[in-house]
Parts: C-alpha cells; sequence; structure tokens
C-alpha cells in the first residue's frame, strides 16, 4: 500500500450515524490515524454509553481522543486543541492520514476558526475563581454584575464560558468581550480541511439510532452506569449525558425498563437533530452524503494526497 504525505479529512455526522465504522475502515486501509471528535469517548471508563471503538477495534487502528480523564475531571476546548496537535505530528511523523471523525462537531468549529488566548494567569487569581465556581449561580451573577455584556451572550450554567469569562475577568479587569475584540482568534487547523458529513433519511437514523440502543442495553449498559454513580455519583458533567441520565432514572424507580429504552431513543434522536442543523449551519464548505457518497468521497482525496 503506497503511503500518503499526511492529509487530513474530517468525518462528521449524527449520533449512530455509521461515521466511526466507516473511519476505521478507511483508517486501518490507509495506514491512517483516527482523532476521536467525541465529548463522552474522552472519558475513562464510559464505554458503554459512549460507544467508543472496542479494544479490538483500537489494536487494528490508532485512535486519540479516547480515555483521556476520569469522569469527574473537565474538559475543554484548550485540551482538545492540544489533542489535535498531538494527533497531527504523530500523523506527519508517519506519514498517514489523520482522521477526525465524531460527533461533537462543536470541537472542530473551533479548531477550524481558532480561539482567543487566555492571558496569562497568576496563580491565586485561579484559586479565587476555583472557589468562585463552587457555587455556578453566585459566579454567573458576578459576571452579570461586573462582565454584563458578556455575561447576557452566555447560559447561566454554561460552566466552561463562565470560568473562562472570570479568569478573563479577575486577571486583567476587562469584560471579555472588549478582551476578545483585542485578543482575535487563530486557526489551530492550518491546510485547509475537507469536511464529509453522513446523512440519513429521518426513519432510517430513527431505525439506527433503535438498534444502537438496544446494542448498548444488551451489551450491560444499565450495569456500567449504576458502577459509574457509585464511584464519581451524579455531579459530573458526564454523568448527564443522555444513556446515562435515562438509566439513573430508571435506577431511581421513575421509569420501567421499557420507558427508560424509549427514552434513550427519543433523547438520542433529538441530539441527533440538533447536531445536523449545527453541521448545515456552522459549516459552508460541506460534502454530505450516504455511507457509500462519503466512502467514495473519501477514497478520492485519500487516494489523490
Amino acid at each position: 500500500m503506497q503511503r500518503l504525505t499526511s492529509p487530513q479529512l474530517a468525518l462528521i455526522g449524527t449520533t449512530a450515524s455509521g461515521k466511526s465504522s466507516l473511519a476505521l475502515e478507511l483508517a486501518e486501509k490507509y495506514h491512517g490515524i483516527i482523532l476521536s471528535l467525541d465529548s463522552l469517548s474522552i472519558y475513562r471508563h464510559i464505554d458503554i454509553a459512549s460507544a467508543k471503538p472496542t479494544a479490538e477495534e483500537r489494536n487494528r487502528v490508532p485512535h486519540l481522543g479516547i480515555d483521556i480523564l476520569n469522569p469527574d475531571e473537565i474538559f475543554d476546548v484548550t485540551r482538545y486543541q492540544l489533542l489535535y496537535q498531538e494527533a497531527l505530528q504523530r500523523a506527519r511523523e508517519k506519514d498517514v492520514p489523520l482522521l477526525i471523525v465524531g460527533g461533537s462537531s462543536f470541537y472542530l468549529k473551533i479548531l477550524l476558526e481558532g480561539i482567543s488566548p487566555l492571558p496569562s494567569i497568576d496563580p491565586e487569581v485561579s484559586q479565587k475563581v476555583n472557589e468562585l465556581l463552587k457555587d455556578l449561580d453566585k459566579a454567573y451573577r458576578l459576571l452579570r454584575k461586573r462582565a454584563p455584556r458578556y455575561a447576557e451572550s452566555i447560559s447561566s450554567g454554561d460552566r466552561y464560558r463562565i470560568e473562562k469569562g472570570l479568569l478573563i475577568l479577575l486577571q486583567s479587569g476587562q469584560d471579555p468581550r472588549d478582551y476578545f475584540a483585542t485578543h482575535s482568534p487563530q486557526p489551530i487547523i492550518e491546510a485547509p480541511l475537507p469536511l464529509l458529513e453522513i446523512v440519513h433519511e429521518r426513519e432510517v437514523l430513527r431505525q439506527r439510532i433503535s438498534l444502537r440502543t438496544d446494542t448498548m442495553l444488551h451489551s450491560g449498559l444499565v450495569n456500567e452506569v449504576a458502577w459509574l454513580e457509585s464511584v464519581y455519583g451524579r455531579a459530573p458533567n458526564a454523568m448527564k449525558a443522555i444513556g446515562i441520565k435515562e438509566v439513573l432514572d430508571y435506577l431511581d424507580g421513575r421509569y420501567g425498563y421499557d420507558l427508560m429504552r424509549e427514552k434513550i431513543i427519543i433523547n438520542t434522536a433529538r441530539l441527533a437533530k440538533r447536531q445536523s442543523t449545527f453541521n448545515r449551519s456552522q459549516f459552508s464548505r460541506l460534502f454530505r452524503g450516504d455511507n457509500q457518497q462519503i466512502r467514495a468521497k473519501a477514497e478520492e482525496l485519500l487516494q489523490r494526497a
């Protein structure tokens, strides 16, 4: 097999669209590396609920961005930027393709558009912000008082942006909106990145979601969630993910088994709709098609490189 000169492509799509299995085939054929674009697979121990690649699949193809943090640790876009840079470096060293694959397209948007660098944060500022974040409502109220223009642009429950805003405010004394105006973001991805999205008809996707839900349940989803709760509790954001929160309601007795299953399917379908809307609205250069069309386009790009 002819080795390639480190091309990159992003394979995105809704949950249960089949992007992971297609990426595995392509990466195996072209000796590539996969960077996971999934906000749940980043966590250790959340294996079934995230539908992350199996150990056997990861032995076949190198995967980065998986099993990086414990579920009670915080993940943000800055860390994803570092993961991307590590994956790109490995692909270049091996002279193989890099496939960015997953449904959390927000991180991909950040890689393409960049993020404004934070000011150098003093340890005492960092400690003060950590204390404030113990009461998220109080932290948000402080932002509304001292940086109202920034606060009105974010949700009161958006811990990541509240933390970022407080760090900038307390370190620089500026409303983060003013800070960002003078510190424009720089793209992280330098070369043109082909964006390929797998799409399905609504009913076909619903069937795929139902099948994936049944597979997760038969694989031990309930036991996995029960173990996660026993170790990490319910406070971490990861424990509020679809597939986990419904099982917790089932364990609390709020749902029977069948209703739990239906809730997972319904909420996953709603997530898929949001993902599809985000992709269409946020990416101007997007090649969309079914699995066969996306496979053919990806092969064309990888063979041409």
